[in-house]
C-alpha cells in the first residue's frame, strides 16, 4: 500500500465509517486520519445516544494519527478550512441520513443531509488543491421500484427471480421512471453528480452502491440496519415487526468482507467507476429466514408481527458483483449464517445474555 499524508471519512463515527478508519489506523499507512462527524444520527433516530456513537470515537482516539472534528459537512465554511489544513489523498464519503421512512417524513432534512451535503463537498474538493481519490457509498435504492418490475416468484419463505439465470442487478439496471422514496433519490443525486464531476472535473472516484451491511458496532434501529435489529431484539425478547409478508429477499455483507473490497481498491489503480456492492446471489436471506436461523441458534421462539408494506419497498434486491470481482480481485468470505453467529458472539461480548 502506498503511503498517503491524509485521509478524510465524513460520517466517521458512523458503522462504516469507524470501521473504515480502524483499518486505515491499523495500517499505518497515513500520517492524519481526519474524522468528521455532527452525531447526526442521534438526532435522526430517538433510539440511538449522542454517548454511543462517542464510543466509536473513544476506540479510535486511541491512536495518535485520527483527528477528529464535530463539524456538519453542510458548513461549506468549515470545509474550505479544512481542505486548506489538509491536503488529502482518499476521502470515503460515508455520511449522510440512511433511512427510507426518515426520509418520508422528513424530505427536506433528507436532501440537505444527503444531497446538499455532498454538493458541498464536490465543489470544495474541486476548488482546492487537492487531487484525492473520492469514495462515496451509495445505495442500491438508487435503482428504485424498477427492482420490482423483474418477473419474480414467490416461495413458501422469499422471493425469487424467475429466471434463474438472472444473478443480480447489475450497475447498468435502469434507474429512472420509478418510484425511489426522498432517500433513493437524494443517494441518486450525489451518485450522478458525482460521476458528473469525475467527467467534466476530472474528479477521481469511486462509487459503491451497496446492498445491506452488517456486522459490529452498528447503532441498528428499526427503519435502518434490518440485520442488526432483529438480532438484537431477537436477543432481548422483543416483539419484531415486519413490514410486508416477511419474504422480501437481500443480499447481505458482513463489515469485514466491505473492509476487505477497500484494501483491494488502495492496491489498484481503478478510477471513475460504479460498482454494486454486496453479499451476491450466494449470499441471500430473507426476513423469515433469518427470524428462523435465529431460533435455531438461540434456541427459542421469536415473536413477531406483519404491517403494512412500506413505500418503495423492493422485494428482492440482489447485487450483480461480478464487475467488483473481476476488477477488485475480491469476493465475500462470511456467509449469512457464519456472519450472524459472528453477531451474536460480538453482542455476547457487550454484556447481553443470550
Amino acid at each position: 500500500m502506498v503511503n498517503m499524508k491524509n485521509i478524510l471519512v465524513t460520517g466517521g463515527l458512523g458503522f462504516i465509517g469507524s470501521h473504515i478508519a480502524d483499518y486505515f489506523v491499523a495500517q499505518n499507512v497515513s500520517n492524519n486520519i481526519i474524522l468528521v462527524d455532527n452525531y447526526a444520527r442521534s438526532l435522526f433516530f430517538n433510539e440511538i445516544s449522542k454517548r454511543q456513537i462517542q464510543n466509536n470515537l473513544t476506540l479510535l482516539q486511541k491512536h495518535n494519527n485520527i483527528k477528529f472534528y464535530e463539524k456538519d459537512i453542510k458548513d461549506i465554511n468549515f470545509l474550505k478550512k479544512l481542505f486548506q489544513k489538509f491536503d488529502f489523498d482518499l476521502i470515503f464519503h460515508t455520511a449522510g441520513q440512511t433511512a427510507v421512512s426518515y426520509s418520508i417524513d422528513n424530505p427536506y432534512i433528507d436532501y440537505q443531509n444527503n444531497f446538499f451535503a455532498s454538493i458541498n463537498l464536490l465543489e470544495t474538493i474541486r476548488k482546492s488543491k487537492s487531487n484525492p481519490k473520492l469514495i462515496y457509498f451509495s445505495s442500491n435504492k438508487v435503482f428504485g421500484d424498477n427492482v420490482n418490475n423483474l418477473k419474480m416468484l414467490e416461495k413458501e419463505t422469499r422471493y425469487e427471480f424467475q429466471d434463474p439465470e438472472f444473478k443480480g442487478i447489475p450497475e447498468s439496471f435502469p434507474v429512472d421512471h420509478c418510484q425511489h422514496s426522498p432517500y433513493g433519490i437524494s443517494k441518486l443525486c450525489s451518485d450522478l453528480y458525482i460521476q458528473e464531476y469525475g467527467y467534466t472535473f476530472e474528479l477521481d472516484f469511486i462509487i459503491f452502491r451497496m446492498s445491506c451491511i452488517y456486522g459490529p458496532q452498528q447503532l441498528a434501529v428499526e427503519a435502518q440496519g434490518w440485520i442488526n435489529h432483529l438480532i438484537l431484539n431477537a436477543i432481548k425478547d422483543k416483539t419484531i415487526n415486519i413490514y410486508g409478508n416477511g419474504k422480501q429477499v437481500r443480499d447481505i455483507l458482513y463489515i469485514s468482507d466491505l473492509i476487505s473490497i477497500i484494501k483491494s481498491l488502495t492496491h489498484k489503480n481503478v478510477k471513475n467507476k460504479v460498482y454494486c456492492i454486496g453479499g451476491g446471489y450466494k449470499n441471500t436471506i430473507s426476513i423469515l429466514e433469518l427470524i428462523e436461523l435465529l431460533e435455531n441458534l438461540l434456541k427459542k421462539k421469536i415473536q413477531y408481527n406483519f404491517h403494512k408494506w412500506r413505500i418503495a419497498d423492493q422485494k428482492i434486491y440482489i447485487s450483480d458483483i461480478k464487475k467488483a470481482s473481476k476488477e477488485l480481485d475480491w469476493s465475500p468470505k462470511i456467509s449469512p449464517k457464519e456472519g450472524v453467529i459472528m453477531l451474536i458472539n460480538y453482542y455476547r461480548t457487550q454484556g447481553y445474555t443470550l
